[in-house]
C-alpha cells in the first residue's frame, strides 16, 4: 500500500490520508469543498461541487490516475434537494459515468453541502 498526498488538494482535517493506492486501485478520502490554496469554502452547491471535484481530480492525478479511470464514486449531500444542481457539475467531471451511490446525510464536516470520494484504476 502507498499513501497519496498532494498540495493541490486540502490536507486531511483528521487522522486519515488524502488517498491510498492498493492492489492497482486508487481510493480517495471524501473530498469536501475546501480550496487548498486559501482554505476557504465557496458558497452554494454548484461552487462546492466544483471544488470537491477538483480536489478529487488532484488526488487522482497525484496517484497517476484520472477521471476516466474512476470505477465508483460515493457522494454525500447535506440536502437531497441539491441533487439536480450537484449532478449538473458532477457530470462535467465524471464523463465516463462510473458506478455511484449518492446519499443525503444529516451534516458534513465544516458545514459543507457535498462530499465526494472515488475509487479508480491506477
Amino acid at each position: 500500500m502507498k499513501s497519496i498526498h498532494t498540495e493541490n488538494a486540502p490536507a486531511a482535517i483528521g487522522p486519515y490520508s488524502q488517498g491510498f493506492e492498493a492492489a492497482g486501485l486508487i481510493f480517495t478520502s471524501g473530498q469536501i469543498a475546501i480550496d487548498p490554496a486559501t482554505g476557504n469554502v465557496p458558497e452554494g452547491i454548484a461552487a462546492q461541487t466544483e471544488q470537491s471535484c477538483k480536489n478529487v481530480m488532484a488526488i487522482l492525478k497525484a496517484a497517476g490516475s484520472s477521471a476516466e479511470k474512476v470505477v465508483k464514486t460515493t457522494c454525500f449531500l447535506a440536502d437531497i434537494a441539491d441533487f439536480a444542481a450537484f449532478n449538473e457539475v458532477y457530470a462535467r467531471y465524471f464523463t465516463s459515468k462510473p458506478a455511484r451511490s449518492c446519499f443525503a446525510v444529516k451534516a458534513l464536516p465544516k458545514g459543507v453541502l457535498c462530499e465526494i470520494e472515488a475509487i479508480a484504476e491506477k
